[in-house]
C-alpha cells in the first residue's frame, strides 16, 4: 500500500477514535437534545456521519452497501430527528457501528483507491478522493456535536 493510502486510512482511524472520545460521555438523553437555533441532535449527527460515508461510496461505486435503506430516511441529507421513528437506531446502537466502519472500508477498498470510476457530481473519480471527502465531513459533525455539548453547560 502506498505510503498517502496508509495516512489516508490513519486519518480515517483517527478521526473516528476521536469522534467515539468525545462522545463516549453522552447520555442516551443528551443525544436527544436540540438546543435552541440547532436542527439537529448528537444522534442525527452521529447516524449521518456512518450514513454519509458509505452514501458517497456507493454514489461513486455503484455498490451495494451494508446500510439499510431506512437509515437514508433517519440520517440522509435534509433529514432531521423529526423523521425518527421507534425504528430508528439509538445512541448506543450507532456506536458500535461506529466503531466498525473504518475498518469495513479498509478491509474491502484499500486496494482499490486508485480504481477509476466514472465522477460524481464533485467531480471526485477515486475512492481516495470520495474518502478525503468524507474525513472532512466528519470533522465538520464532530465540530457541531461539540457546539451540542457547549449548550448542555
Amino acid at each position: 500500500m502506498k505510503r498517502r493510502h496508509q495516512v489516508l486510512f490513519e486519518q480515517l482511524h483517527t478521526y473516528r477514535r476521536e469522534l467515539l472520545e468525545i462522545v463516549a460521555e453522552i447520555s442516551e438523553e443528551q443525544a436527544e437534545i436540540i438546543p435552541r437555533g440547532f436542527h439537529n441532535n448528537v444522534r442525527w449527527n452521529l447516524g449521518h456521519m456512518y450514513v454519509d460515508q458509505y452514501l458517497w461510496i456507493q454514489a461513486l461505486t455503484k455498490e451495494e452497501l451494508p446500510v439499510p435503506m431506512t437509515y437514508h430516511e433517519w440520517f440522509g441529507y435534509g433529514t432531521s430527528p423529526a423523521s425518527f421513528t421507534e425504528d430508528t437506531p439509538t445512541f448506543s446502537q450507532l456506536i458500535p457501528l461506529l466503531q466498525q466502519q473504518p475498518c469495513v472500508i479498509q478491509e474491502k477498498y484499500q486496494d482499490r483507491l486508485e480504481e477509476d470510476f466514472a465522477p460524481t457530481e464533485m467531480g471526485m473519480h477515486t475512492l481516495e478522493q470520495v474518502l478525503i471527502r468524507t474525513i472532512f465531513h466528519e470533522g465538520l459533525h464532530i465540530g457541531a456535536i461539540q457546539a451540542l455539548k457547549r449548550q448542555w453547560s
